[in-house]
């Protein structure tokens, strides 16, 4: 029996806080990790890049740790790599789509998932039409959206004309901010749905008492259970911040047999999608509003241990799965 050589793995990243769960998963499998940190650098059309398989590990908040050429310098080099036939995991188009909301709105709409309702604006006074063209309590939030942050609940156009007026107003990258319905839930959680390489993996359930800065990555939430008590209070008319401490997230019951899991399976498989986080939430209804695509998913490992599964080494195993079968072919054809 010939072994089969494993491909060099290339990361392309920028929040070298992420990278531990997913660089021990792969060398778990038996691969070589070779870190790319991308914020500052060169593209050479003409020069190929490194043979092996890429996994594009850059997110919508890079601007938020410093890193502000990060996204604009990602989207030349995917292109670089996929021109020159290059494997990439969550390749361009895949990253084009977390980068916006609105495009996310429209991407789940076309595979038949309820949405709240979606507005993009540019410049204050379309911020205000689109604002009084909502019947009820609106948010608003970065169309290059992460970590939550600036997301903000308004019950009128009255209430975002001050907040426009006022000093805290952040437009976001490219000052392109979504209006989006907002869904008043009964019960204080969202749902995430974790998909890799067109299977379920789990579904868990995040608590929004606290607000909706909900990263499950265990570096986002470093406090030590019970001292929870000792968070920031939430600011006065914001959604998201960073809620930390026991009970954050839970396993939700959710499971691959349900009809809007398969649906989501559909759309990450014709849109190419190969790992994602995607969230919904439930109204007082029984209806459900998903409204964000995470691309550059992260796994809580504290949860992992709780049900058993490892996100990461999911990734890590769906990789081998995928190339190793083409590499064995290519041995014994030779």
């Amino acid at each position: 029996m010939i072994r089969p050589v494993l491909p060099q793995i290339h990361v392309l990243y920028e929040n070298p806080a992420w990278i531990p769960p997913l660089q021990e998963a792969l060398a778990r499998e038996g691969f070589r990790v070779r870190l790319v940190h991308v914020n500052e650098g060169l593209v050479d059309p003409s020069a190929p890049p490194p043979e092996g398989v890429w996994i594009n590990r850059i997110s919508p908040s890079s601007h938020t740790r410093g890193h502000v050429h990060t996204v604009e310098l990602a989207r030349q080099f995917l292109y670089w790599l996929e021109s020159h036939g290059r494997r990439v995991i969550n390749g361009l188009g895949a990253f084009e789509l977390e980068m916006s909301k609105l495009r996310q709105d429209l991407v789940l709409r076309r595979h038949g998932i309820r949405t709240p309702r979606t507005v993009l604006a540019v410049g204050r006074k379309h911020l205000l039409q689109a604002a009084a063209t909502f019947d009820g309590p609106f948010i608003t939030k970065h169309d290059q959206g992460g970590k939550g942050l600036g997301i903000r609940l308004f019950r009128d156009a009255r209430e975002l004309e001050q907040h426009l007026d006022g000093d805290g107003f952040d437009a976001g990258p490219g000052a392109r901010m979504i209006l989006q319905q907002y869904i008043d839930a009964p019960e204080r959680f969202i749902t995430r749905v974790e998909i890799v390489g067109g299977r379920f993996v789990f579904a868990m359930r995040s608590s929004t008492a606290g607000g909706f800065e909900l990263c499950p990555s265990d570096a986002c939430n470093p406090m030590p259970s019970g001292k929870a008590e000792e968070a920031d209070e939430v600011e006065e008319g914001t959604l998201h911040v960073c809620p930390t401490g026991p009970g954050l997230f839970s396993p939700s019951p959710v499971a691959e047999d349900d009809p809007l899991v398969q649906r989501y399976i559909r759309l990450c498989n014709e849109e190419k999608i190969e790992i994602a986080g995607i969230e919904y939430v439930r109204d007082a209804w029984g209806h459900r509003y998903t409204y964000d695509i995470n691309g550059t998913t992260n796994y809580n490992q504290t949860l992992g241990a709780r049900i058993g599964v490892d996100g990461m080494s999911e990734v890590a195993r769906y990789i081998r799965r995928t190339v190793t079968p083409v590499r064995r072919r290519r041995r014994i054809a030779s």
